[in-house]
C-alpha cells in the first residue's frame, strides 16, 4: 500500500474534518447489507476501498483483508484500501475478538469482491456484445484477448454505488490457487517502523482541550463528598461533575493533572479480599446467575465412578492464575467533538459499534447522533471491548462545548481498566497402568469455560464451570480461560505421565483421537528433537498441546534452572500450529511469535496485585512483563492445511506456553508448581 497514497485518500475525516461522509452508509446488521456497494467500492480510477466494521489492533488483518479483495479483483494489494471501524461508513459488526475475522470477515469479502468481478464481466461483455466466457480480469481491467479490447474497472462502473446484490454461491478463487491472499505482506509497514503512523494519542483538532478524570482509590469506592476550590480556583481550568462522574478540562494536560490533583474527595470503600486470599475467595462465593438464566451447565459423560473403580492410578491436584493486566501498548484514549448536535468520537476499541452504544446510553442521545472512528490501534488483547475513554472525553466535551482529549496515564491504565480473570481449577482423573485414561473431573471456578473441554479420549468425564463474585473487574483476554484451562490440564497431564512412568510425549499421543492435533504434536517434537537431546544439570523439557477456536496448536519448551538461586531462564521455544489454510504466512507466524512472548509473562511474571480493592501493581515498575532479556530462541512450525477452512490465529497460540514452561521446570528440578505466575515476579519460582 502506497503511504502517501493513502494518506490522501483515506475515506473519512481526520479529526477535525467535516462529516460529509456521515450516514452514506447503512447502520444495519451484516445480514441486511446484501449489496455490494455496502462493502466494496470502485472509483474512476479503478481504485477499490472495502468497509468493514473490524478493526486492526497490531494483528495485521487490515492486510490480509485486502489480500483476500485483491486477489479476487484480480488486482494489486496496492490497489485495495480498508475504511475500518467507522460507525457512519461501515456496516455494522458485532466486534474484533474472538479470531472470527480471517474465518468470518475474510470469507464474506472474498464473495463480495468476486461477485464485484462477476458483474464487471457482465457489464463489460454487454458492452461489447460478446461472450462472457471470452472475457477475463486482470490488473484492474477486463480483457478480451480476441479484439484486443479492454476497459478498466473504474470506466465500467465511473464512481457509482454497486447496488447489485452479492452472491454467495459466485465462484472464488480455489485454495491451490490463492497466491496473493498466501504471500507475506504487511500493509503500511513503512509508516508504522518510520513513527509516521499516528495512533489517537498522537492526533489533534483544531481548538482541542485536555481532559483528566478523578479516579477511586480502590474498587467498588463510592465518592460520599468533594472540594474542588483549588481546581476552580485555576485559570482556564473547568470542574466537570455528573453524579459520581468528576473531571476536569484544560488547556493541556499537565494542567489538567494538576487540577485534578488538588481535588480533594473522600470515599466509601467496602471492606474487599486481597491478593493472598483470592482463591479461597473464589471457592467461597459462586455468582448468582441473573434472573431468567439457568445454572452454569455441566458437561458430563459416562460415569465416574466407573471410569475410578477401571483406574489403577487416581490423582487430584488444584491449579490456580492470578489476574492479570493486557498492558497494551498504547493506553486507552479518546478525543470527542460535538458539531450541530451530533458526537464524534475517535478512540481505540475492538468494538466501535459497541463503544457506540455505551455513549448513547451514558449520554441519552440516539445512536444515529453518534459516530465512532478508530484509528489503527496499538494492541488490545481483547483489553478495549469497552469505551471508558470515549465516554469520559464526550462527557468532558459535552460540558464544555469544546472537542476534548483523554488520555489514560499508565497508572490508570493498570488500576481502572478490567484484568484477565483469576481462576481455580481442580482436576480429579484416572489412569490405567498402560496409560489410558478412564476418569476425568475438571471444574473452574471464575476465569471460563473457553477451551475446557478435554481434546483427549476419555470415556468417563464431568467438566463444570462455576462463576463468582470477582473481587476486581474482569473481562476478555487472549485466547479467554482458554489459557488456565490448558495450563491446568497440560500440567495435569504431565503428572499423569510420570505417575504411570510413560513419557510425556507417549502419553498425550497414547490419549488422542484428534489427527488435527496429533499433527501439531509430532510437528513439534519432531523440530524440537523430543527424546533425542542432550541433557545437563539444571536443564529440563516440556510438552503441552491444546485446541481452540478450530485451531490447534503444540509447544516445548526448554528451560535452564540454576539450582543455588531458583532463577528460571527458558532458552528455547518450538511451538507447531495450525489453522487451516493459511493467510499470509509471515503474519500467521509473527502471530505466533507474538502469543509465546505473551505466553511466557503470564507463565512466568505477570500477576495483578492488590490489597482491600487497591491494585498495587500499578505500574510497570510493579508488574513484570517480558523483557527483550527473556526472550528465548522460537521457532515456528505453520501447518498449511488448504483443504481446510481458515480460522483465526490470534488467540490460540497462547495456550501451550505456561503449561509447557512448567512442564520443563519439573523435568529439570522435580518440583511441580501449580500456580500461575510459576516465578515470585523476579525470575525466581518458590515453592
Amino acid at each position: 500500500m502506497n503511504e502517501d497514497r493513502d494518506t490522501r485518500t483515506r475515506p473519512g475525516p481526520e479529526p477535525g474534518a467535516g462529516q460529509s461522509g456521515a450516514g452514506q452508509r447503512p447502520l444495519s446488521s451484516e445480514s441486511a447489507m446484501p449489496r455490494i456497494g455496502d462493502w466494496l467500492h470502485i472509483d474512476a480510477e479503478g481504485m477499490i476501498t472495502v468497509y468493514t466494521g473490524k478493526v486492526e489492533v497490531g494483528q495485521n488483518i487490515r492486510t490480509s483483508l485486502a489480500q483476500v479483495v485483491a486477489e479476487e479483483l484480480r488486482v494489486s494489494i496496492e490497489r485495495v484500501d480498508l475504511v475500518m471501524g467507522d460507525t457512519d461508513l461501515t456496516p455494522f459488526d458485532p466486534g474484533t475478538f474472538g479470531s472470527r475475522t480471517t474465518p468470518i470477515m475474510a470469507p464474506h469479502l472474498r464473495i463480495v469482491a468476486a461477485s464485484a468481478r462477476e458483474l464487471l464481466l457482465d457489464v463489460a461483455a454487454q458492452r461489447w456484445q460478446v461472450s462472457r466466457d471470452e472475457l477475463h480480469a486482470a490488473d484492474g481491467t477486463i480483457l478480451h484477448q480476441a479484439s484486443g479490447q479492454s476497459v478498466g474497472f473504474g470506466a465500467l462502473t465511473q464512481d457509482r454505488k454497486i447496488e447489485e446484490h452479492y452472491n454467495d454461491a459466485v465462484p472464488v478463487t480455489p485454495s491451490r490457487e490463492r497466491t496473493t491472499s498466501s504471500a507475506p505482506f504487511r500493509v503500511r509497514g513503512r509508516a508504522l517502523v518510520t513513527g509516521a503512523h499516528r495512533y489517537v494519542t498522537d492526533r489533534t483538532v483544531a481548538g482541542m482541550l485536555a481532559g483528566k478524570v478523578l479516579r477511586p482509590p480502590a474498587a467498588g469506592a463510592v465518592l460520599r463528598s468533594l472540594d474542588t476550590t483549588e481546581a476552580d480556583a485555576m485559570p482556564d481550568v473547568v470542574v466537570v461533575r455528573e453524579g459520581g462522574f468528576v473531571g476536569v478540562v484544560a488547556p493541556d494536560a499537565p494542567t489538567a493533572a494538576r487540577a485534578i490533583s488538588v481535588i480533594w474527595a473522600e470515599w466509601h470503600r467496602l471492606e474487599q479480599p486481597s491478593s493472598h486470599d483470592l482463591f479461597s475467595y473464589l471457592r467461597t462465593h459462586p455468582a448468582e446467575p441473573p434472573d431468567g438464566v439457568a445454572e452454569p451447565p455441566v458437561d458430563e459423560t459416562g460415569a465416574l465412578e466407573v471410569g475410578r473403580a477401571e483406574a489403577d492410578l487416581t490423582l487430584c491436584a488444584s491449579y490456580t492464575a492470578a489476574y492479570i493486566a493486557h498492558a497494551p501498548p498504547e493506553p486507552r484514549a479518546a478525543i470527542a467533538e460535538w458539531t450541530g448536535g451530533k458526537l464524534t468520537v475517535w478512540t481505540g476499541t475492538q468494538r466501535p459499534f459497541g463503544v457506540r452504544g455505551e455513549l448513547a446510553l451514558a449520554l441519552d442521545i440516539p445512536e444515529e447522533r453518534i459516530r465512532v472512528i478508530v484509528p489503527d490501534t496499538g494492541s488490545g488483547y481483547g483489553g478495549k471491548h469497552t469505551g471508558e475513554a470515549a465516554v469520559e472525553a464526550a462527557r468532558l466535551a459535552r460540558a464544555v462545548c469544546k472537542p476534548v482529549k483523554v488520555v489514560w496515564t499508565r497508572e490508570e491504565e493498570f488500576t481502572q481498566a478490567y484484568g484477565r480473570p483469576a481462576a481455580v481449577i481442580d482436576v480429579a482423573s484416572g489412569v490405567r497402568s498402560d496409560g489410558s485414561l478412564t476418569a476425568w473431573e475438571f471444574h473452574n471456578y471464575n476465569s471460563g469455560s473457553a477451551g475446557i473441554r478435554t481434546p483427549y479420549a476419555v470415556p468417563n468425564q464431568r467438566i463444570a464451570f462455576q462463576p463468582t463474585k470477582s473481587p476486581l473487574r474482569e473481562g476478555s483476554y487472549r485466547a479467554l480461560a482458554a489459557t488456565a484451562n490448558h495450563f491446568a490440564r497440560e500440567t495435569h497431564m504431565d503428572e499423569l505421565a510420570h505417575a504411570t512412568g510413560l513419557d510425556p510425549l507417549a502419553f498425550r499421543l497414547r490419549n488422542i483421537r484428534e489427527g488435527r492435533l496429533r499433527s501439531v504434536l509430532e510437528a513439534t517434537t519432531s523440530r524440537f528433537g523430543w527424546g533425542a537431546r542432550p541433557r545437563s544439570p539444571g536443564q529440563g523439557f516440556g510438552i503441552a498441546c491444546g485446541t481452540e477456536k478450530n485451531s490447534y496448536v503444540a509447544t516445548c519448551a526448554e528451560v535452564a534452572v540454576d539450582q543455588a538461586s531458583r532463577r528460571i531462564k527458558v532458552v528455547r521455544v518450538v511451538q507447531a500450529f495450525e489453522c487451516g489454510a493459511i493467510l499470509n504466512p509471515d503474519a500467521v507466524r509473527q502471530q505466533n511469535e507474538g502469543a509465546i512472548i505473551q505466553g511466557l509473562g503470564g507463565a512466568l511474571f505477570e500477576q495483578v496485585r492488590f490489597d482491600n480493592g487497591t491494585i498495587l501493581s500499578d505500574r510497570f515498575s510493579r508488574y513484570r512483563v517480558p523483557r527483550f532479556a527473556d526472550v528465548p530462541e522460537i521457532e515456528v512450525v505453520l501447518l498449511d492445511r488448504q483443504d481446510l477452512d481458515s480460522a483465526g490465529a490470534g488467540e490460540t497460540p497462547i495456550i501451550g506456553v505456561a503449561p509447557a514452561v512448567e512442564n520443563a521446570i519439573f523435568d529439570a528440578t522435580g518440583v511441580r508448581l501449580r500456580s500461575l505466575p510459576l516465578t515470585s515476579g523476579d525470575g525466581r519460582f518458590v515453592v
